[in-house]
């Protein structure tokens, strides 16, 4: 399959890699060479580190990268694919403008699919003159890590686009949760409401970021506590999330302030180095001050 990913940021260089891997020709694409090359550089970062851990040989590495190309011309980029994955910042009205750009330029066959943790589906397939081929395929961070894809069902999607989805999610090793377009989906709606609470209990004293973290890696086996994964998700992510959640379901879902503090601080979580923990080399190191 000719797939072509829009957004070179995290989770677009993460799908690239992934679908490379998996035997699909990419084009990678985003506004600026530099933001291209910075997630082709990811990728080979990525790529040669699972050559050094022995996950995968020399040969299937170079394999892999030889079949992805970056672009920044939108036109260029999507001539000939088959699949188109939107990882455009989340933004209800730049993601429904890249699939009405991406509408001029693409075969009528062509399955659309947007990366949205949360956003409606049904809303930014609204953009398409041909809204059955949209779909919402909701990877996680690190793509190349997570065995999860959400397959989100929008109103207007197409049985045959399902198909080729969850087709698409299924050749890449991942496992298919198909989940009917509602806010938050499954994961972002349940992921957030825990956070949301840890938070809350973090605010009123009853037990420190460290110690919640801790209950819930060894008394739930999560892998990782709901305040760590909030700081690797993003603070700042968390927070537009829970708003969009609120306007769509109620006050149930009203951030903390401690979430609002630390986003104004700009303590975004381990991509700024501090958010409830203290971060370096990627690693949580110490709780931070939690006011």
């Amino acid at each position: 399959m000719n797939v072509c990913v829009l957004g070179a940021g995290t989770m677009g260089s993460g799908i690239t890699h992934v679908a490379a891997a998996s035997g699909h020709n990419v084009r990678l694409r985003d506004i600026e060479r530099e933001y291209v090359d910075d997630g082709l550089e990811t990728i080979r970062s990525t790529v040669e580190g699972g050559v050094e851990r022995d996950k995968l040989t020399r040969e299937e590495a170079d394999a892999a990268l030889d079949r992805i190309e970056g672009y920044t011309d939108l036109a260029a980029a999507l001539e000939g694919v088959d699949l188109v994955v939107e990882a455009v910042p989340e933004d209800i009205d730049l993601k429904r403008g890249t699939f009405g750009d991406v509408e001029d330029h693409v075969a009528g066959d062509a399955v659309v699919a947007t990366n949205t943790s949360s956003l409606s589906v049904t809303e930014i397939a609204s953009a398409l003159d041909r809204p059955g081929r949209a779909v919402g395929l909701h990877f996680f961070n690190p793509v190349y890590v997570m065995d999860l894809v959400e397959v989100v069902v929008a109103e207007q999607t197409t049985d045959a686009t399902l198909a080729t989805a969850r087709e698409f999610v299924d050749g890449l090793g991942k496992t298919v949760v198909e989940v009917d377009d509602a806010p938050g989906f499954a994961s972002s709606r349940l992921g957030v409401a825990l956070g949301c609470e840890a938070m809350r209990m973090v605010e009123s004293g009853v037990a420190s970021a460290e110690d919640i973290d801790a209950a819930m890696e060894l008394g739930y086996s999560h892998p990782m506590g709901p305040l760590e994964l909030t700081d690797v998700v993003g603070l700042d992510v968390r927070l537009d999330i829970l708003e969009y959640l609120r306007e769509e379901l109620g006050e149930r879902f009203r951030p903390p302030q401690v979430l609002k503090r630390k986003v104004r601080a700009g303590k975004l979580g381990r991509k700024t180095g501090e958010g409830f923990y203290v971060w370096e080399d990627g690693e949580a190191v110490r709780p931070a001050d939690e006011g």
